[in-house]
């Protein structure tokens, strides 16, 4: 089952990607998430780009390989068709986006604090954090529903997924493993969709 709203999203990733190949340094420059430099010096003095306010939006466009991009979209489709024919597309939309700023503001914080630190700055692109919070929501709304692990190939019920996710994330944050992957943009995705959910309560606005 393919949703409006996800299939919208999978076609604007897939020619963003393709866009990517031809033009990876400007829209990286002017469209992935670079830090704010409101702490730590960043811009254009010292040859980092400047952050734009479109950033938090449009680095989930971005992805950084074709396996970056397929996994993203794989979880997209998979958690999202199924919570947008529940919610319906302008209710998914507004979830999904919110997420999506919610991680990266997380993100500016963490990266403002580890530049600060004498960690050297770097863009964050990538869907995942709309997508945690897409992998949270499903979590909360069907607990009980089995999920089969590609590695290792066992189900699992999603309430138990989520957790599991949500604290190898937290520790990879916290201890710094696996470089390169923006850890606390994909807790602040999740954490974003927890209060909304709990904002909601039992039932999503009508949009």
């Amino acid at each position: 089952m393919l949703t409006p709203v996800v299939r919208a999203l999978l076609l604007i990733n897939g020619a963003a990607f393709l866009a990517e190949l031809v033009y990876a340094g400007p829209l990286i420059s002017w469209f992935a998430l670079w830090p704010s430099g409101l702490l730590a010096p960043t811009g254009a003095a010292s040859g980092i780009p400047q952050l734009w306010p479109w950033q938090i939006i449009t680095y989930s466009f971005l992805h950084g390989g074709l396996l970056h991009l397929a996994l993203n979209m794989y979880a997209l489709w998979l958690f999202g068709s199924r919570l947008e024919s529940l919610w319906g597309g302008r209710v998914f939309a507004a979830y999904y986006f919110t997420c999506v700023i919610g991680a990266a503001v997380t993100q500016l914080v963490v990266s403002e604090i580890s530049i600060m630190q004498g960690a050297a700055a770097y863009p964050v692109l990538g869907a995942s954090g709309g997508v945690f919070g897409l992998l949270l929501a499903f979590g909360m709304v069907f607990p009980e529903t089995r999920l089969m692990l590609l590695f290792p190939p066992i189900p699992i019920k999603a309430k138990w997924f989520v957790i599991g996710y949500g604290a190898i994330e937290l520790l990879a944050g916290v201890t710094g493993t696996m470089e390169g992957i923006a850890h606390f943009a994909h807790l602040g995705g999740m954490v974003t969709g927890f209060i909304l959910l709990r904002y909601w309560g039992s039932r999503p606005p009508r949009i």
